[in-house]
């Protein structure tokens, strides 16, 4: 038979398991925030943003008829200069990331410590230009214009007005970086440029929707902190759309597959704004605008756009 001494210490037991189950006391969707340091380094560099900007450019590459080599160079190039600007980030705000109580930050949480991240920092850093060169210079410029914007953000402009313009430049040189690092380089058509800036704006407004309210606290006043939640996911949604309605015409003109694609952007649109109105499960928004952006990305690469101007 149970004594209440039993039940009792069962019952602090479970809600200490509860409480180590919780979305605070963990890392991105369930991994434990103390474990590997590879985990840790991991979950620091921002993985989704990350990888999505890297399979963005690896696939752009490709449309742009780059040799096997090229690409994979492109992907390297690229997957460091993310890494840069993600642990760059995370080291930047540790302290403030610290006081807000931002268990979800490995550094912050004590999962990491701060010497691990400078190291991986430097070497990805170091990395960056070496094999961004190695795409040739005028791949390399606007490669190191989009990092040097990342880390610009990262230093300030976060917590300013002008919070997009780096997402902006960042996003519309990666066309650029494509088909610069052909084997005949090439300047891309202007539209996929400002298709890709308009992505960049719309990852911005979608990506710090979960966030608005403890940047506010920490008083990181980017614009979309200024703008709120519900314009913030207006300004993504909108963003999108028009990146889809400029490479929609040339994508078109190729296959008939660009309209359901353009169908399913607007529809992701339209769930971003409406998931930010209820305010809850705002991550789920930004998923959404990222997705949207694939298949924007996916209407480019089916325009035959970036592979006309190496061709």
């Amino acid at each position: 038979m149970l004594g209440l001494a039993d039940v009792h210490g069962w019952t602090l037991r479970a809600r200490a398991a509860a409480r180590a189950c919780s979305p605070r006391t963990h890392i991105w969707w369930g991994v434990p925030a103390a474990r590997s340091p590879w985990i840790s380094l991991l979950l620091s560099c921002h993985p989704v943003p990350t990888a999505a900007v890297t399979a963005i450019a690896t696939v752009q590459a490709l449309a742009a008829g780059g040799a096997p080599g090229v690409v994979a160079l492109v992907l390297l190039a690229v997957l460091s200069g993310q890494l840069s600007i993600g642990w760059s980030n995370d080291l930047l705000d540790a302290e403030r990331d610290r006081s807000a109580g931002r268990t979800d930050k490995p550094v912050a949480a004590g999962a990491l410590p701060r010497r691990t991240l400078g190291i991986a920092l430097a070497v990805a850093t170091a990395a960056v230009v070496p094999l961004s060169f190695a795409l040739g210079w005028q791949a390399a410029a606007a490669h190191l214009l989009g990092v040097a914007f990342g880390w610009a953000y990262n230093l300030g402009l976060k917590a300013t007005p002008f919070s997009p313009v780096p997402y902006a430049v960042a996003f519309g040189a990666l066309p650029a970086v494509a088909t610069l690092s052909g084997s005949a380089p090439a300047a891309p058509p202007w539209w996929a440029v400002t298709a890709g800036a308009l992505l960049g704006v719309g990852a911005h407004f979608g990506n710090v929707l979960p966030d608005i309210r403890a940047d506010r606290e920490a008083g990181v006043l980017g614009l979309p902190q200024r703008a709120g939640s519900a314009l913030s996911s207006s300004v993504a949604a909108a963003a999108v759309v028009s990146a889809a309605a400029l490479v929609f015409t040339p994508a078109v003109l190729v296959s008939p597959a660009a309209v359901p694609l353009a169908a399913l952007v607007v529809a992701l649109a339209g769930a971003t704004i409406a998931i930010a109105r209820t305010g809850r499960r705002l991550r789920l928004a930004f998923v959404a605008v990222m997705l949207a952006a694939g298949l924007c990305v996916a209407m480019l690469v089916l325009s035959g756009g970036l592979a006309r101007v190496t061709s």
